[in-house]
């Protein structure tokens, strides 16, 4: 069931408040226009997509587009409902026949158990069902791993365009060293492009990577449960035994969340 996640909108946005606070507390209110600078922001973001556009393709980056799209909103699975509905799918195997579920597979609402009850129906073999719904999971995570990288590579560029934004102000500065005055307020425009980059990076870019690394994580820890029921109906196993074997990752969930993620390969193929 997808929901909108408004943490991370809120969380952007306390961001911004909370900076904004604190350039007026140590300031006033009217001195916080410097840090308003539209050539800043050009610079910045004019050479963040322009790096972006370089170093990526077209697909590449519309999949970043649809990847953030996916950070404002959440998928909760309920995996003691997971876990009845193998339980259901398994009674029926064992006492009608694998072909009895034939009639079950409209009413599953998930594509990926659709597919492995549609595999066990045509009669494949554990280890063929298991090759194809391991490689199905290998294209999820490499897809989104696709945006994600878009999204990890702005959060390392951002800086750097903030240094090269500085770097222009510095040498524009330099040029009128005859005036004393003018040192002051173009050192700071200077700056403000780095202070530019690092927000960027480290307030929205870098965090949203994170997010997207833990829902790749989520949703291949739910497609092994799924793959673990699957090849449990497949084989006909005792409905109570499944379920014991399924409810170990009710609590193992909560272990997961804090364990250093692992990819497909390291953990699919140990696990189901």
């Amino acid at each position: 069931m997808k929901k909108n996640d408004h943490l991370t909108l809120i969380g952007m946005i306390l961001g911004i408040v909370l900076i904004f606070i604190a350039i007026v507390i140590g300031g006033s209110f009217a001195g916080a226009k410097i840090f308003f600078s539209v050539s800043s922001l050009l610079t910045v973001v004019g050479g963040l997509i322009a790096s972006l556009m370089v170093n990526f393709k077209t697909n590449e980056l519309k999949e970043a587009i649809s990847a953030v799209k996916t950070t404002f909103k959440r998928e909760e699975q309920n995996i003691s409902e997971l876990v009845e509905m193998f339980i259901e799918l398994s009674t029926i195997a064992r006492r009608e026949g694998l072909l009895a579920l034939d009639g079950k597979i409209e009413e599953l609402d998930d594509p990926f158990i659709k597919k492995g009850i549609l595999l066990t129906v045509d009669g494949l073999e554990a280890d063929a069902i298991k090759e194809i719904l391991v490689a199905e999971l290998y294209a999820i995570e490499e897809r989104q791993k696709i945006g994600r990288n878009v999204i990890d590579k702005a959060g390392e560029i951002a800086p750097a365009w903030g240094m090269v934004g500085t770097l222009i102000g510095l040498i524009l500065m330099l040029q009128n060293l005859d005036d004393p005055k003018t040192i002051g307020p173009s050192m700071a425009l200077a700056l403000i492009t780095t202070f530019y980059g690092s927000v960027l990076a480290n307030l929205f870019f870098i965090p949203l990577a994170g997010k997207l690394q833990n829902k790749t994580d989520y949703d291949l820890y739910i497609k092994q449960i799924m793959i673990e029921g699957i090849l449990g109906v497949q084989s006909g196993q005792n409905p109570k035994l499944l379920q014991e074997k399924l409810e170990v990752f009710i609590d193992k969930e909560v272990e997961k969340q804090s364990e250093t993620p692992t990819s497909v390969n390291e953990e699919v193929l140990t696990d189901v």
